[in-house]
This record gives structure tokens, sequence and C-alpha cells, in this order.
């Protein structure tokens, strides 16, 4: 869903199907931003993901998205440099406006 969404936003979107697969595609390709759900199975999580990601790209912008409360987990990928936390169910105008900032955001 969030794939047709992003397309409809007008956005290229490739999607793989967790954390261990995000980082195999970030070896060989440059991605402007990564959407990060914080569960995600099989394999590590969202903040385990953008940290090793992190590694492999420093200044890597992302945005981080999950169907609970903001946790400490959470947290701690917005103190990473992450962009934003979506909480899902997330509205189109909600997730647009998350990646346009998260894209337009200086990294320090």
């Amino acid at each position: 869903m969030a794939q047709s969404l992003l397309t409809t936003l007008g956005y290229q979107v490739h999607t793989v199907s967790g954390g261990n697969e995000a980082l195999a595609y970030l070896q060989d390709r440059a991605m402007d931003l990564l959407i990060l759900d914080m569960i995600m199975d099989p394999g590590i999580d969202g903040l385990e993901t953008y940290r090793r990601a992190l590694r492999l790209r420093p200044g890597q912008k992302a945005v981080i998205v999950s169907g609970f409360s903001e946790t400490e987990r959470i947290s701690e990928a917005l103190q990473l440099g992450a962009g934003a936390y979506v909480r899902k169910p997330y509205t189109l105008e909600k997730i647009g406006l998350a990646l346009r900032e998260a894209l337009d955001r200086q990294m320090t």
C-alpha cells in the first residue's frame, strides 16, 4: 500500500522485504531516503537497519513508520538522524509531508 501511495505522489519507489535485504540493496545503490518500519520481519528492525545503513552511507536520510506509539527505539532512530516518525495508519498527506521534510532537511 505504501508503494502505491508514494508512487501516486510521484516518487520512484523500490521495496524490499526486510532490513537485511535493505542493507544488501544499499551496498550497490544510493537512496535519497529510506522508509523504515520499526518491526520488519524477518530479521532486524528499523532501528538496527538504520544504524547499519548509516555505517554504509553516512548521512542517509530516513523516515520511521510504526503502528505503535513512539518508543525509546523510535526516539533513538530520530536522534541518529531519521527525519520523522509517522504513525500508521497514515494518510497520503501525512506521509507525503514527512517525506518532503526529510528530503529537504540538511544533515549535520
